[in-house]
């Protein structure tokens, strides 16, 4: 009966698995402060993916880690960039089983960490938000190329769907759909995902590009600003401390869908304790799925999407 008259479903269908590609990774790479996630070398990222596949989650956000780094950036928009082998390889691995998605950012591949192009004046330094807007166009037709079916910018720049939108139509990929990461807060929760993506900022920080924890009604300022430009798919992150947002965003623009990101923090957090025999860890991390859902999220990106997938096959709505 509690099953008969639960009011929020959730099912493999909404989860988005996110995966690591290290380009000169010769094995699988352990990332410390997230047991259990790794850093895929592109021989083996297809077979990761299968694995994730079978447990019935079918789509992939990819994030890559390439081999060489420089102000510009310009291992982003490589034609023969990690993503972009990582995207050819999937999709001849995998057809259309999957839908593949990739994180169109700058931080993993500038020297300095930072999320656009730096510009410097003596010791002053501040990211030029309208320079960085065509590399990311750059980034995105790059990614389109290679086979993605949605592309995901992370960067905050203002503008940044506009000029993906525009840079995509031109490049004859209007179908390429955009999951702009329209909320996205300047997280002490981002931690461990630095150390996955090997993308700390080498001086200062993003707070002056990324929202304020403390602002809630500049959420609903930032998704109209992107659903105006474009965007398919809005998105909140983080997603557990920001579980009013979510709310707040989906009530707002309802005829969006709307995704949240569970980041490392949310992922490390519950491993950690689960491990320590602190929380019981499975039934954690699905109370935590859960709660994003119920407060909005029509999908969820999580690194415990297959151990989640797993579980609601198993256990089915005997849960809680």
């Amino acid at each position: 009966m509690r099953n008969l008259v639960a009011e929020t479903d959730l099912g493999p269908e909404r989860l988005i698995a996110p995966l690591f590609v290290q380009e000169d990774a010769r094995e699988p790479v352990p990332i410390e402060a997230m047991p259990g996630i790794y850093r895929w070398p592109l021989g083996s990222v297809a077979d990761e993916a299968k694995r994730i596949l079978e447990k019935g989650v079918d789509k992939f956000l990819l994030f890559g880690i390439p081999a060489r780094k420089d102000e510009a950036a310009t291992e982003a928009y490589n034609p023969q960039g990690v993503v972009q082998r990582a995207v050819r390889e999937l999709r001849r691995e995998l057809g259309e089983r999957a839908t593949l998605m990739t994180d169109v950012c700058m931080c993993q591949y500038t020297s300095h960490g930072h999320c656009g192009i730096v510009a410097r004046s003596g010791d002053r330094w501040r990211v030029d938000n309208d320079a960085t807007l065509p590399y990311m166009g750059k980034i995105a037709v790059s990614h389109a190329e290679a086979g993605a079916d949605v592309v995901g910018p992370s960067s905050m720049m203002d503008g940044v769907v506009g000029q993906l939108r525009r840079s995509l139509d031109e490049a004859g990929f209007g179908d390429v759909l955009i999951m702009a990461y329209s909320v996205k807060y300047a997280s002490n929760f981002y931690g461990p995902f630095r150390e996955a993506a090997e993308s700390a900022p080498a001086f200062g920080d993003r707070r002056t590009y990324q929202m304020d924890p403390r602002n809630a009604m500049e959420a609903l300022k930032e998704a109209e600003l992107d659903a105006e430009e474009g965007a398919d798919i809005l998105m909140v992150k983080p997603a557990l401390p920001y579980l009013d947002v979510i709310r707040l965003v989906k009530d707002a623009f309802p005829q969006y869908p709307l995704a949240a990101y569970s980041v490392s923090g949310e992922y490390s957090m519950v491993k950690a304790a689960g491990e320590r025999g602190w929380l019981d860890e499975d039934r954690s991390l699905l109370e935590m799925l859960y709660a994003i859902r119920r407060a909005g999220a029509d999908a969820i990106i999580t690194y415990y999407a297959p151990r989640a997938a797993e579980l609601l096959r198993e256990m089915g709505g005997h849960v809680f």
